[in-house]
């Protein structure tokens, strides 16, 4: 089942550019946006529909039924299943004989209308894609109540939009078999660059209605949120770009990872992100602007405290640049990161052993360049889970460390009572 939004959006713009190149007015041009935002005041007030209508469905084919078979199965099939069929399209071949025998399937022709004769070649073109679009439109509306709309595209351009519109109007729900792309049909025709095509080429790329980041594809059909093939490894520190982190350390093995890349190695693009507000941060975002990075990207944003640990669940390796004047306090943004299960590169003081194992839950590194390694070692199995990087996070996860809450009930709890009774 297909969710036409992001289609419908795109074909109703492609129709106003269609009809402003062709010479329309603005105010005609317009005409399929009002069209659609009446649709929507219309079904907003729409009551419920008829209680026998989920047996109904419209098989729509903007084409030839009879040089359909796609379609005519599609109709035979959801016969079999007990639905009443609508079967709307050209009648000009003699559709399957099994479509001609079955009495749950009636089919509704339509005509295909020319639009005018006179007048410049997109005019005409663009005249009839509007005729047969309120042509269509009145078609769907006028027939018995359906459960289901189902088209196939090609041809996209307009028949998803008015079928849409259909749907919304009468509370139908919208399928799309994507069948094949309307517009490599059509650049068969007019050739790849004409810009007909350019606009038939939109709705087909929204087929999957899928949301892209550079990490993550979410399947707004199934919700599912998946991680990308080819995705960029996420790096994170956080600061108080105070003189008691040396971010010059991670900008110059950043460098040497660049190089690493360059040389051939194989290893994934960096994200670096750095979080945080403090004096040295203007400073530093000068000179990481000065740097000309080809496979890495470094932003410095600030982020709400509710956001902090959904970017630690999400990244791929930490990296922290504390150094404790006193060689004493551990650093909580480590104790953060291993609370969302992300291994961590930390720069060596006095007691960091205690918090970070080195080689158990993350690696311990001197200078920039021991941090390049590390950085090359870890992430040269990128995306796997099966390398040190999967084997680090694995043992955060198994280790069951305490949360705040109950560290705190443990260890702090008992010496305020011990004071205070």
């Amino acid at each position: 089942m297909a969710d036409a939004n992001a289609a419908v959006a795109v074909v109703t713009v492609s129709l106003v550019l269609l009809g402003l190149v062709s010479g329309l007015s603005l105010s005609w041009a317009l005409l399929p946006v009002a069209v659609v935002v009446l649709i929507f005041v219309l079904a907003s007030g729409l009551k419920g529909r008829d209680e026998l209508a989920h047996l109904n469905v419209c098989v729509l084919v903007l084409g030839d039924i009879g040089r359909s078979p796609r379609m005519q199965y599609h109709a035979l099939s959801l016969s079999r299943h007990g639905y009443n069929v609508t079967l709307i399209g050209f009648l000009g071949t003699k559709p399957h004989q099994d479509i001609i025998e079955d009495d749950r399937i009636d089919i509704l022709p339509i005509s295909e209308l020319k639009g005018l004769t006179v007048g410049p070649r997109i005019f005409r073109y663009a005249s009839k894609v509007m005729f047969q679009s309120f042509h269509l439109f009145y078609v769907l509306i006028k027939i018995e109540d359906q459960s289901y709309i189902l088209m196939q595209n090609p041809p996209g351009l307009p028949a998803i939009a008015v079928a849409w519109a259909a749907s919304r109007f009468r509370g139908n729900q919208f399928i799309i078999d994507w069948h094949n792309y309307g517009y490599t049909i059509m650049a068969l025709t007019h050739g790849e660059n004409h810009f007909i095509v350019t606009l038939a080429k939109c709705p087909d790329v929204t087929k999957e209605y899928m949301e892209l980041t550079a990490f993550t594809e979410h399947s707004t059909q199934t919700g599912a949120v998946t991680r990308s093939a080819g995705r960029p490894a996420l790096l994170i520190s956080s600061t108080s770009w105070t003189e008691d982190e040396d971010f010059s350390v991670l900008l110059q093995a950043l460098e040497e990872y660049e190089k690493f890349v360059e040389a051939g190695h194989k290893l994934p693009s960096l994200v670096c992100v750095i979080t945080g507000k403090g004096p040295q941060k203007e400073y530093y975002k000068k000179l990481i602007d000065s740097k000309e990075f080809h496979h890495i990207k470094i932003c410095t944003p600030w982020l709400e405290a509710e956001d902090y640990p959904v970017l630690l669940g999400s990244a791929d390796l930490g990296v922290c640049l504390h150094k404790s004047s006193s060689g004493l306090d551990l650093p909580m943004k480590v104790v953060d990161m291993f609370g969302c299960c992300l291994p961590v590169c930390a720069i060596h003081f006095q007691c960091l052993h205690e918090l970070v194992k080195h080689e158990e839950n993350g690696l311990i590194f001197k200078d920039s360049k021991e941090l390049s390694e590390q950085l090359k070692l870890l992430l040269s199995d990128f995306p796997s889970d099966q390398g040190k990087l999967g084997i680090f996070r694995k043992n955060l996860r198994e280790s069951g460390q305490q949360r705040w809450d109950k560290n705190w009930d443990h260890n702090v709890l008992p010496l305020i009572k011990e004071h205070c009774d």
